[in-house]
């Protein structure tokens, strides 16, 4: 667990909007936070996107035991507002790590550590997909029938997906040491 001092320590400066330095009043589009900061700080920030994902991925998990525990009949509408939730996190952490991968195989020219990233994503993505799936199959009640060999293949698939990730994340913190 990260405590909020270590966090602080690692945390990268937020870098203010270009329109409110100058004292425009007009919208302007706001400054990336990561532009000029350095590929360290850049994984650093992967590496907390990662950490928002296993949140989410809890919160998830969390939401379906409390719909299973709610029914029959069942609470659909909180577990709808958990799903919801979880997909806006999802969605943004996906949008800042898309452009971090840019970031890296554009202006940084480090198309290893953006590839890193891109699998990275890829996994996330499928991670996702299967635990969705597995909730699904999970839910006999409303299935009317379980699939013991699938579900176990499944629960195999996500943590086989997982140890891919962590891979993934070794190998781009150790290419990233070795990039700077």
């Amino acid at each position: 667990m990260i405590t909020a001092e270590a966090e602080a320590e690692s945390a990268v400066p937020k870098v203010p909007e270009a329109g409110a330095v100058r004292g425009d009043t007009e919208l302007k589009e706001p400054t990336w936070p990561w532009k000029d900061a350095p590929i360290r700080a850049l994984v650093q920030r992967i590496h907390q996107l990662q950490a928002e994902r296993a949140q989410a991925f809890h919160r998830l998990e969390e939401g379906h035991h409390q719909y299973l525990r709610s029914g029959p009949p069942y609470d659909f509408p909180s577990y709808r507002i958990t799903v919801h939730e979880v997909t806006q996190a999802f969605a943004a952490a996906s949008r800042e790590v898309l452009a971090v991968e840019a970031e890296l195989a554009g202006p940084r020219a480090q198309p290893l550590l953006a590839g890193h990233v891109r699998s990275l994503q890829q996994l996330e993505q499928t991670r996702l997909a299967t635990v969705a799936l597995l909730q699904l199959m999970g839910t006999q009640e409303l299935t009317g029938q379980e699939d013991t060999l699938q579900l176990h293949q499944l629960k195999m698939k996500v943590i086989k997906t997982m140890e891919a990730i962590s891979e993934v994340l070794q190998d781009l913190r150790f290419d990233a040491e070795s990039a700077e």
